[in-house]
């Protein structure tokens, strides 16, 4: 098969599409003829490489796949052969406290596809049957591969985590991020009035027409002297900060007394600097997410089936212009998520 893989990490240059071997689909498992792939964050961390994390070359990342099943492992039992299917891209063994306790993505042995093993930036990937939803004939792959990671993150943040009810104040930057576009359609399906941060205008508009209520361009002014402004100095019940330490501070200001902070990664860096008063003083929470549990993707892949939440697409690209997509991606240039087609 052609795969779009990396050898050693670095820049968007060490992604070469080159003949790789094809899975192997493992007993409890399925072989999927990758139709569309998404480009995550995580994807870019991969490559670059993170601290502490190993991984071996030659490596095929990408978390998100949708596609058709071509083989079926002999103790599957739900997944047919044809079927047109996506990927829940959380692995967890469904057997430790946590996965038990319907904490999943707390599992011991927790891991994520492209991460820890490879992924989809591919023309077959295998995976765990359980990890496999089909989906309904009108959706496409590039929708289906657009929405898992970041709808199933955004859903565990704001509904699990912080707990956003009708008429909460929520404050999500980066809103035109794959994740940000995910949270501002919950957020506002959740009842409660929408900030969104961008860093044009242009951006800001296609905010507002996902449901965003008050569009902020971070560019032009401090976001959070903004909040404190619009709303009369109280502040908002929930902030949503996956930028990490370039907004840090300025996300803590903009909380309410008693409000919630949920983080779920720092693209800007992970080591911010803090004043505690502004924790302990004005008792706030402060929140960490990382995905989520398989009842929460089943929870939040209803709503997007249903077409309550919809999938953002930038653009659509081949797998030979993966490291395009990833330059792109790094620039914070697309609206929503970047498609790949092998």
């Amino acid at each position: 098969m052609k795969a779009a893989r990396i050898h050693a990490h670095g820049g968007p240059e060490v992604l070469h599409l080159e003949d790789a071997p094809d899975p192997i689909c493992p007993p409890d498992g399925v072989l999927i003829e990758v139709k569309a792939a998404s480009v995550n964050h995580l994807d870019v961390f991969v490559r670059r490489g993170m601290p502490g994390i190993k991984v071996p070359f030659p490596k095929i990342v990408g978390a998100d796949a949708a596609g058709v099943v071509k083989l079926v492992g002999p103790l599957t039992k739900r997944v047919q052969p044809g079927q047109r299917v996506t990927v829940n891209p959380g692995v967890q063994c469904c057997q430790c406290e946590y996965c038990t306790s319907g904490r999943g993505s707390m599992c011991l042995t927790y891991n994520l596809i492209g991460e820890h093993s490879d992924g989809a930036y591919a023309q077959l990937i295998a995976v765990p049957e359980r990890n496999v939803h089909v989906i309904p004939d009108a959706m496409s792959f590039e929708e289906a591969a657009a929405y898992p990671l970041v709808f199933l993150t955004a859903w565990s943040m704001l509904v699990t985590k912080a707990r956003v009810k009708a008429g909460d104040d929520v404050l999500v930057l980066a809103a035109g991020a794959g994740v940000g576009t995910a949270c501002v359609q919950i957020a506002k399906m959740c009842g409660a009035r929408v900030f969104a941060t961008a860093s044009t205008d242009e951006k800001l508009e296609k905010c507002r027409k996902l449901g965003a209520d008050v569009l902020i361009n971070y560019k032009e002014k401090p976001f959070d002297a903004e909040i404190r402004r619009l709303t009369e100095k109280r502040g908002v019940d929930v902030v949503v900060d996956y930028v990490g330490k370039d907004t840090w501070q300025q996300s803590l200001r903009s909380l309410r007394r008693g409000g919630r902070l949920v983080t779920c990664g720092a693209t800007t860096g992970f080591d911010p600097t803090e004043d505690l008063r502004h924790i302990f003083y004005r008792q706030v929470e402060i929140l960490g997410s990382t995905m989520g549990s398989m009842a929460e993707f089943a929870e939040v892949t209803r709503c997007v089936f249903r077409g309550q939440l919809k999938p953002v697409i930038d653009r659509v690209l081949p797998l030979s212009e993966a490291a395009e997509a990833h330059r792109l991606v790094e620039a914070r240039a697309p609206f929503g998520k970047i498609i790949l087609t092998p």
